[in-house]
């Protein structure tokens, strides 16, 4: 990749990129491995459990997409448990009466976040502090094309798609052939770009991002799950 120089990554605090399949969970997988990039060590945590919750207090179906507000208080109220204490479904169970949290949930996991601004020279800031920040944006062709050099930049005819709306991390950044772009992470497992990484330029996530959040400090460990 000798068109990128990188200037901050924070890969290292991450494990493997993981994968979302068909579900409607770009955003829970962002805000999931934010948390969990944040703690000590690598240890997945329940995507499922989050999802699940956000829904629950947004009033939403489990076969739409979570909202940002709804996922910060998840962290901030609700908790995570690791990802083995409930693992990541790969499809809604028929019956949805019974998608719900296992009775044996362990330790949860709260974390405060907040929102903030989409602008890059706030991106960047975060990321020099070493704060994966979550990005929410829309979509366009180059995205889904990202090829194993890890770099979306569009054609300069490409528009954004709004109903096309995604979630990502941003763990990085530098430029990319002189022009400031984000490493992020995204939740479409290792094949998809740089294992699971790519370069997005400013040109591409200027006209497309539309919010984004910090995760901050993390609060006290419950050793009881809250009511299901």
């Amino acid at each position: 990749m000798t068109d990128v120089e990188i200037y901050r990554d924070l890969r290292k605090l991450f494990g493997p990129a993981r994968d979302q399949g068909v579900r409607p969970t770009c955003l829970p997988f962002a805000a999931s491995d934010a948390h969990a990039a944040l703690r000590d060590g690598w240890s997945p945590l329940s995507c499922e459990y989050a999802y699940f919750h956000a829904q629950r207090r947004s009033a939403r179906p489990p076969t739409s997409g979570a909202t940002l507000p709804s996922i910060l208080e998840v962290l901030l109220h609700d908790g995570q448990p690791i990802e083995a204490d409930w693992p990541y479904l790969a499809q809604l169970p028929s019956d949805l009466a019974s998608w719900c949290p296992p009775s044996n949930i362990g330790s949860l996991f709260r974390r405060a976040g907040s929102i903030g601004s989409s602008k890059l020279d706030a991106i960047i800031n975060l990321l020099e502090q070493g704060r994966p920040v979550i990005l929410l944006m829309t979509l366009s062709p180059s995205f889904f094309l990202a090829g194993p050099d890890g770099i979306v930049d569009p054609a300069l005819n490409e528009a954004p798609e709004p109903s096309q709306r995604h979630a990502v991390i941003a763990t990085g950044h530098g430029k990319v052939k002189g022009q400031r772009a984000i490493l992020v992470r995204n939740s479409w497992g290792a094949n998809w770009a740089m294992n699971g990484h790519a370069w997005l330029t400013e040109r591409f996530l200027s006209p497309r991002l539309f919010n984004a959040a910090t995760l901050m400090e993390e609060l006290y460990v419950s050793s009881r799950p809250a009511a299901a």
